[in-house]
């Protein structure tokens, strides 16, 4: 698929560019401590920053991947987003007042004040690693839909989408992040009313009446809701949403440093509720408007390429032949803020987590302030280097992104449920906890490569479903975690 835009749609583009660009010169000035670099001084409103919590949640892969899904099968991905809700009262209730008692911007520093600095290592690490695999996903992926439109080759995409990023994040580090956050969100929130708006004045009209095929079709349920973890039933993805999103509101610098930027607990609470009330109705949005390609595709008037039948195609295919000029422009401008704004939030807490984790603790305990706000920016740039040369290795390695999320998945298993221990205040030693984790790593790399095995080893195959495969890697960590705890216990009665 290639439809080159016109001059109108990719002025937009540049203009777009270059209003990010200018944000982050403007913020560059009020940015002069490290604080202010790494939670904007503590001074963003709670609105600001949960559209920002919110924006994290959302990239250009959830801009197509989502819609793509519930044309091809359902709407089974509300299930994550409605989990979402109970999490939000837990993380509210129990995970923020400890953070905000101990005053964390560096949510891996928890650890060390609850289970110990070997905690803290091995899931600042992971986290670092995992935001370098991130950040280059979403620089590849959205290069690669940014080549149907405009007549450059995707490296030379990959570099500038890449280096825009970096340049207003390192200048204006949080504050500049979050605020072009709000922007690209209501860019973004925009587009998909537009779009929603426009298929919804197609399927619902006379006399074909449309949306009744994807009616007729199934495509507004939840999938299969039989007991089965061995495929994508409405159990599994309880499972994963639960996982998934406690994973993230509680043990995720990307989410964790947003809600750190406001005043105070009130209002970090506030911020998280914020977040989760627009990211519901926002995926029901995303999911209809997949539901209603469906409709739109089945009627005799619009015949679907061939080529583009497979989900994740037709969004863009019906931007690039029904949306017009103008519009089409801010269309691709919003995916490409739902991606930029995905990965300056990695870069700015990548360079956060290196200044706080290693820097301060093992290099330069206590750095004048115009030494913190050199090294948080140059980790800003190194990182985002990291993640456009693993962008480009992409191209040519088909199968990278797999073998990425296998990686991250193995690296960030046990980070869960360390954090889990340490909010419920389980008391394990050094030589428990690393067991634990190495335990939950077994569990994690048997569930992702034991499949699909010979005969003579079927007994030991995975069948489970491999989306919930962290979550049965923290169950393992727990459990062996809790059983050590409970012999501790005796051991000291006796």
């Amino acid at each position: 698929m290639n439809y080159q835009l016109g001059t109108i749609d990719t002025t937009i583009l540049i203009v777009y560019g270059l209003i990010l660009v200018a944000m982050g010169v403007y913020f560059f000035r009020k940015t002069k401590t490290s604080e202010e670099f790494m939670v904007a001084g503590r001074g963003i409103p709670a609105w600001a920053a949960g559209i920002a919590v919110m924006s994290a949640y959302t990239s250009s892969v959830s801009y197509i991947a989502v819609p793509g899904k519930a044309f091809d099968s359902n709407w089974h991905p509300i299930i994550f987003a409605l989990t979402a809700i109970p999490v939000t009262w837990f993380v509210t209730k129990y995970v923020i007042p400890h953070y905000r008692k101990n005053n964390i911007i560096s949510v891996y520093k928890y650890l060390e004040d609850k289970i110990g600095e070997w905690g803290r290592l091995y899931a600042s690490f992971s986290f670092l690693l995992f935001m370098i695999g991130r950040t280059a996903v979403i620089l590849y992926l959205s290069a690669l839909l940014l080549t149907s439109f405009v007549g450059y080759d995707i490296r030379t995409l990959i570099v500038v989408i890449g280096v825009v990023t970096v340049i207003y994040t390192l200048m204006g580090g949080m504050e500049a992040v979050i605020w072009t956050d709000v922007m690209q969100s209501i860019i973004m929130i925009g587009g998909v009313l537009f779009v929603g708006y426009l298929l919804t004045t197609e399927i619902f009209s006379q006399p074909e009446y449309l949306i009744q095929n994807a009616i007729d079709a199934n495509k507004f349920s939840l999938g299969d809701s039989s007991w089965s973890l061995s495929s994508r039933t409405v159990w599994v993805m309880i499972i994963y949403g639960l996982s998934e999103n406690i994973r993230n509101l509680m043990a995720d610098q990307n989410y964790t440093q947003k809600y750190a930027s406001v005043a105070n607990e009130k209002e970090a609470k506030r911020s998280v509720w914020f977040a989760m009330l627009m990211y519901l109705p926002l995926t029901m949005i995303f999911l209809y408007i997949g539901s209603a390609l469906f409709a739109f595709y089945s009627g005799t008037e619009n015949v679907l390429d061939p080529s583009d039948l497979k989900g994740d195609k037709v969004f863009p295919y019906f931007i690039a032949t029904e949306l017009p000029v103008g519009i089409k422009g801010l269309i691709i401008a919003a995916i490409l803020a739902a991606s930029m704004s995905t990965i300056d939030s990695a870069l700015n807490c990548s360079a956060t987590v290196l200044y706080e984790d290693y820097y301060t603790k093992y290099f330069n305990k206590k750095p004048e302030e115009k030494t913190s706000i050199k090294f948080l920016r140059w980790s800003t740039v190194v990182w985002g280097v990291f993640g456009i040369l693993f962008a480009l290795l992409m191209i040519n390695a088909k199968s990278a992104l797999d073998l990425w999320w296998q990686i991250s998945g193995i690296f960030g298993g046990g980070i869960l449920g360390l954090f889990l221990l340490a909010i419920f205040n389980v008391k394990i030693s050094k030589a428990q906890g690393i067991m634990s984790v190495a335990f939950s790593l077994v569990v994690i790399l048997w569930g992702t490569f034991a499949r699909d095995l010979p005969l003579e080893y079927a007994w030991l195959q995975c069948d489970i479903d491999s989306i919930i495969i962290g979550a049965v890697g923290t169950v393992g960590l727990l459990a062996l975690a809790l059983t050590f705890a409970v012999l501790n216990k005796r051991n000291q009665a006796a």
